[in-house]
C-alpha cells in the first residue's frame, strides 16, 4: 500500500518537535536537528534546510510496499531509479511541469492506527492531469473533485492524502509546487487548543467550504492550513 509522506524543509525542527505531537503524530525515533520523523496519517518528515532546499519548501515523497511493482505501475511517465544514502533505492518522478516526487520501500517501524490528523500535502499545477494519473498508479484513490475541475483530493491507502489544486484558482501560490497542509477529522476546536498549548497561536477560521485552523509558519511566509473535512459539496462531488 502507498503512504504518503510530507518532507518540510526548516530552520525551526524544534518548533515542530512539539507542533508535531500536539497534531497527534508520534516519533518512532528521537528527532535531530538534521532529521525527524513523525508518524500520524501518512508521515511528516522534517529536513534541515540548505540552499538547494530553502526553509519552508515542501517535498511529496510517497512510501510503497513494493517498489518494483510501482515501477511497472509508473510505465510511460518520466521516472529515473537511483540511490540514497539511508534510504537504498528511489524513484524519481518528474512532470512535464517540473515537479518531481519520489518513492521509496515503506519504513518497518510502527504508526498510530486512526489518526486525527493526516497529511495533505498541496499540490499546485496547471494541469491536473499528470499528477492524477501518477498518484492514482500509485493506488491513490480520488474521493472530494471540484465541478469545475480546479481541486481533487486523492487519498493513499497506507495513509495520508494528496490535494491537486489548478493554478489558476489557487491564490496561495504562482507555480507548479507542492505546498505544506493537512486534514483534520476531529474537534477542531480542540485540535487548535492543543496547538496554542504548544505555544503556537491557532485560529479557527470559517470558510466556504469549511472550517479551516491556521498558525503561524515557523518559518515565515504563508500560515499552515490544517483543513476539516469538507462537508458542504456545493460545488464539489465524491467519486469512488
Amino acid at each position: 500500500m502507498s503512504r504518503v509522506e510530507q518532507m518540510l524543509y526548516t530552520g525551526h525542527p524544534e518548533r515542530w518537535w512539539t507542533i508535531a505531537p500536539a497534531l497527534g503524530f508520534a516519533a518512532p525515533y528521537p528527532p535531530t536537528p538534521e532529521w525527524g520523523m513523525f508518524d500520524g496519517g501518512g508521515a511528516l518528515a522534517l529536513h534541515h534546510a540548505s540552499a538547494d532546499h530553502p526553509a519552508g519548501s515542501v517535498h511529496l515523497h510517497v512510501q510503497v510496499d513494493d517498489l518494483d511493482a510501482a515501477e511497472r505501475a509508473l510505465d510511460g511517465f518520466a521516472v529515473t531509479r537511483g540511490e540514497m544514502s539511508g534510504v537504498g533505492t528511489l524513484l524519481t518522478v518528474t512532470t512535464r511541469e517540473g515537479v518531481a516526487l519520489t518513492v521509496a520501500a515503506r519504513p518497518a517501524h510502527a504508526m498510530p492506527d486512526d489518526p486525527e490528523v493526516a497529511v495533505e500535502p498541496i499540490w499546485f499545477a496547471n494541469d491536473l492531469d499528470e499528477p492524477r494519473r501518477i498518484l492514482e498508479a500509485l493506488g491513490f484513490r480520488a474521493g472530494i473533485v471540484g465541478d469545475a475541475g480546479g481541486w481533487v483530493e486523492l487519498t493513499a491507502p497506507g495513509g495520508g492524502m494528496v490535494a491537486l489544486h489548478a493554478l489558476g484558482s489557487a491564490e496561495t501560490a504562482d507555480e507548479a509546487s507542492i505546498g505544506l497542509s493537512f486534514l483534520a477529522r476531529g474537534d477542531l476546536d480542540a485540535l487548535a487548543e492543543r496547538i496554542r498549548a504548544a505555544g503556537v497561536d491557532a485560529a479557527v477560521i470559517d470558510e466556504a467550504f469549511g472550517r479551516t485552523i491556521r498558525f503561524p509558519h515557523p518559518d515565515g511566509g504563508h500560515e499552515v492550513w490544517i483543513n476539516g473535512l469538507q462537508d458542504d459539496l456545493h460545488g464539489y462531488h465524491r467519486e469512488g
